[in-house]
Order: structure tokens, then C-alpha cells, then sequence
């Protein structure tokens, strides 16, 4: 008798310690297996600026101070005035270049315009005709600062700029008219508001945002700015001077349009700046006329 309670009293810790192990083995393996899932698992970190920017190989451009005066997304007002560099090289006069003034009537024999935006704007009315809206006129395009200072002399603050601070200044706006009647009641008028964006064109100061713009609302006055830039204006309903402040906030916007993605990035610029785009993917570049410039990834 005394011989089997010793055995038992003797056996008893190994059953003990057997019945420990067990659920140990089991939270090892259990741990190996949450650790294979984590490290399989894609692992959430917070986007960085540059992840943010391109996922894809990148190269470094450089771009000085001058280039916050250049490009189509200039701010042009009382406030910022044009920087010399900031005129389009491209300027003609409409009068004479025959090709870029068919499908519209130009008002008289002096009127210039960025013979870039005029190629635009000659695809813009050539779709609206397809349309049956075709009496387009352009009365206003490009002016240098003699004739804008004779402008302001003779219309007065209330209806125009001071030389250097009108968009008429920079060769990329317009005043587009109709030959029928006052473009606020024209058919051109109502199919430039609706489909102006989609030829990079953008209504400058419209109705509602005068206070935004300083401007009164002028229905004649189109800007060039490009895609993806006018569509996103038009989506969000935003003057010039709110996309620019939304871009500086959101630092890059993606966006797609008709299957083409975009890329928009805000960069500030005090100096000599370096700026990542990248490998192999076309890009535009514009100043803001302010603080810093945009980088636009192309499809």
C-alpha cells in the first residue's frame, strides 16, 4: 500500500507539468502563426509628402525663384502684377494668322492672344458648332502695358486694371463675345459656362465669387489654365484664387479624367528649389505668381 501512494505521489507533478506544457505549446504556436500573418499582412503607415507625390522611381529637377512668374496658373490681380517672364512667347496677332482665326470673328485687326490658347479656343468653338452654337467673336485678348495703362486712363478703376495687373497682361485671356446678342443671354455664353473646362478654359470671375476675385462678374472674360486644372475648378465650383489656396492646404490632388489620370502637386518656393517627378512620366510646370509652384504628372 505504501509502495503504490509513493508512486502516485511521485507521478503526480509529472502530470502536472504535462498538463502545464500543453497549453504553452500551443500559445507558441499560436504566436508563430499571428507573426506569419503580420508580417504577411501589408503594414499601414501614415503617406509621407514624397509617397504622397509618386509612387514610382524619381528624379530630381531644379527650379529657381523666376519660375514662380511663369505658366498658365498664374494669380493676376491689384495684388500680384505680371512678371516680364511671365508673358507668353507665343503671342500673334489673330487678324493675320488666317489658320487660327476660322470658325469665329475677330473684332478688329489688332487683337493678339498666345497662339497656343488661340489653337485652343479654335477646337473649343469648332465643337460647339458641331453643336449649333457658332457665333463666336473675340474682342479682347493679349495687351501690353501702354495699351492697358490707356485702358485704365479711359474706363476708370471701376472697369479695369492698372498696367502689369490684368490678365490681358499675360496673352492667356480672352473676351469672347457673340455676334447675336450679349453673352449673358447668348448661346455662346451658356455653352462656354457648360463646356469650357473641358477645353482648359475657365469663366475668370463669375457671378457669385466677386468678393473672392475683387472683380465684377464679366461673362465675356475666359482664362486659360489647362486640364486637369479647369476641370477640377469646375467640379468644385472654385475661382482661380480658391483652387490655388486648395492646393497649397491639400499639397497634391489626383484626379481622372476621360480614363486619364492627373497628378497635381504644390511645392513652395523660396530659392533654388529640388523637386522630385517622376522617371519617364511627362510633367507640366507653373508658377503660382505668389510663393511656390505646381507640378502636373500627365497621363
Amino acid at each position: 500500500m505504501k509502495k503504490w501512494v509513493f508512486l502516485l505521489v511521485m507521478l503526480l507533478p509529472l502530470g502536472c507539468e504535462a498538463i502545464q506544457q500543453e497549453p504553452q505549446a500551443a500559445n507558441v504556436e499560436y504566436s508563430k502563426e499571428v507573426d506569419q500573418a503580420q508580417e504577411a499582412a501589408p503594414q499601414k503607415k501614415a503617406p509621407t509628402k514624397t509617397q504622397t507625390k509618386t509612387q514610382t522611381k524619381a528624379q530630381t529637377i531644379k527650379v529657381t525663384k523666376n519660375q514662380i512668374y511663369q505658366g498658365n496658373l498664374l494669380l493676376v490681380n491689384k495684388q500680384y502684377p505680371v512678371h516680364e517672364e511671365g508673358v507668353t512667347a507665343d503671342v500673334v496677332n489673330l487678324f493675320r494668322d488666317k489658320e487660327l482665326s476660322q470658325g469665329y470673328v475677330v473684332l478688329d485687326k489688332t487683337i493678339r492672344l498666345s497662339k497656343g490658347v488661340a489653337q485652343k479656343f479654335q477646337t473649343m468653338v469648332n465643337a460647339a458648332s458641331k453643336e449649333g452654337v457658332s457665333a463666336f467673336m473675340i474682342s479682347s485678348g493679349y495687351r501690353d502695358n501702354k495699351e492697358q495703362a490707356q485702358l485704365y486712363k479711359s474706363m476708370g478703376a471701376d472697369y479695369a486694371l492698372p498696367a502689369g495687373h490684368s490678365e490681358h497682361n499675360l496673352g492667356l485671356s480672352l473676351d469672347i463675345g457673340s455676334t447675336q446678342t450679349e453673352m449673358n443671354r447668348a448661346p455662346e455664353g451658356k455653352w462656354l459656362q457648360k463646356n469650357a473646362w473641358a477645353y482648359g478654359f475657365i469663366l475668370r470671375y463669375p457671378k457669385d465669387k466677386t468678393e473672392i476675385t475683387g472683380i465684377q462678374y464679366e461673362p465675356w472674360h475666359f482664362r486659360y489654365v489647362g486640364l486637369p486644372h479647369s476641370a477640377i475648378m469646375q467640379e468644385k465650383n472654385f475661382t482661380l484664387e480658391q483652387y490655388l489656396d486648395y492646393l497649397k492646404e491639400q499639397e497634391t490632388v489626383s484626379t481622372t479624367i476621360e480614363g486619364k489620370s492627373y497628378e497635381v502637386s504644390y511645392y513652395p518656393v523660396s530659392g533654388n528649389t529640388s523637386i522630385p517627378v517622376p522617371v519617364g512620366r511627362s510633367y507640366e510646370l507653373s508658377g503660382n505668381n505668389m510663393d511656390g509652384v505646381i507640378v502636373t504628372l500627365l497621363p
